[in-house]
């Protein structure tokens, strides 16, 4: 009788053990398949991504020339001169200005086209696509188009001044007004991906609410002021996010409506970037620039991180 249970615990042990080996053979199977899956984009990730950034921490660090010529470590050196750089400090300058102008009006016009649309204007689908055709055309596209309508003699922006007896600028010759031209140029660009991104919100607020509040006597200002827009705190919040790293990177459009001409008031933090690199052959400064930069998008988005957690937690 005793050999006989011993016989079954050693036939249900040795079961036991077979299973156990092929769950773990299995489990192990699973994971290599796993990783032959991730391994592609994890290569991509590392060659494109990590590896650039470390590289690029080394670069500031040299005075790597972009003729093969230097590559000696200076140390804190390029850090150094470039927080005493003046003209690093005026391209950082303007870089904000820009965001400052561009972000404001990127929001308001996309929240009420937004809103214009949402609320049933006839032929939806044409004014969808006017409003967002303009952001699938590519920078060159758009720098040509602006570069005709800012032209100073046979341009519509001066045609229209002169249709309310203005006189006419030299909208990207004129310190005054060559930020403000590209600012024009973006907006009209851009706007129509965040106009997406709000129309897409208020479609998902629930119609019942707005018949509730008709039903209440509400006009249709009070419902979007009272329903839609707190409902589209969410939205605002990733839009303005989004934009502002989109303006921080402004480059293309100054660029190209410039002709590539450096102006004291529209060189950007990443035109000076490209400048030192490229036209200067100073890779290790520009590198260094680049980082200081990087640092300051990094503390914005911090502290924009903890002033929208801040209010989360008010209301």
């Amino acid at each position: 009788m005793t050999t006989s249970v011993t016989s079954t615990r050693t036939i249900v042990t040795g079961r036991s053990s077979v299973r156990t080996q092929r769950a773990g053979s299995r489990h192990h199977r699973d994971q290599l398949v796993s990783w032959a899956f991730v391994a592609p984009f994890l290569v991509a990730f590392l060659l494109f991504l990590v590896w650039p950034i470390v590289h690029g921490i080394f670069l500031s660090f040299t005075n790597q020339s972009l003729t093969g010529a230097g590559g000696d470590l200076v140390g804190f050196a390029n850090y150094a001169e470039a927080l005493t750089d003046p003209v690093m400090w005026r391209s950082m300058w303007n870089t904000v200005w820009f965001t400052v102008l561009s972000t404001v009006p990127l929001v308001l016009i996309a929240l009420v086209m937004a809103a214009l649309v949402d609320r049933g204007l006839p032929g939806q689908w044409l004014w969808r696509l006017s409003f967002f055709m303009p952001y699938l055309l590519a920078s060159t596209v758009i720098s040509q188009i602006w570069v005709w309508i800012f032209n100073p003699q046979i341009g519509a922006a001066n045609n229209i001044l002169k249709f309310f007896g203005l006189q006419p600028i030299a909208w990207l010759q004129n310190p005054d007004t060559n930020m403000l031209a590209i600012v024009i140029a973006t907006v009209w660009w851009t706007v129509g991906f965040n106009f997406l991104l709000y129309l897409a919100s208020m479609q998902n607020i629930p119609a019942q609410q707005y018949e509730a509040a008709s039903l209440d006597g509400a006009g249709a200002w009070r419902q979007f002021w009272s329903i839609t827009l707190p409902q589209l705190g969410p939205a605002t919040v990733l839009i303005v996010l989004l934009q502002v790293l989109a303006s921080l990177k402004l480059f293309d459009q100054a660029y190209q409506m410039l002709g590539g001409v450096a102006s004291d008031t529209t060189r950007s933090i990443v035109q000076y970037i490209y400048e030192t690199g490229f036209v200067g052959y100073r890779f290790g400064y520009s590198a260094a620039i680049s980082y200081i930069f990087f640092t300051l998008i990094v503390i914005l988005g911090v502290a924009q991180a903890l002033i929208t957690r801040r209010r989360k937690e008010q209301f």
